[in-house]
């Protein structure tokens, strides 16, 4: 009876143990996935923002870098 007892908690252990590492397997891909993802998201950003300013010509590049000058003008003359 106490062999009994005994194997089934070792197995029970094993069991855990092997749960246990198949949980961190499953973290590890999934933080994975996670960074594969969010640097297809970040590709695809970069490549939606070149096809704009190709097809607008850089005119909405332009503004926006107009407008970050002008802000750091203003910001420039506040500090005096």
């Amino acid at each position: 009876m106490k062999l009994k007892t005994t194997a089934l908690l070792i197995t029970s252990l094993l069991v855990l143990a092997g749960c246990d590492q198949a949980e961190k397997s499953a973290q590890q891909l999934m933080g994975k996935a996670a960074e594969s993802a969010k640097q297809a998201i970040d590709d695809t950003h970069k490549a939606a923002e070149q096809a704009l300013s190709d097809a607008t010509g850089g005119l909405i590049s332009k503004k926006e870098s107009t407008e970050k000058d002008a802000e750091k003008t203003e910001s420039s003359s506040q500090e005096i």
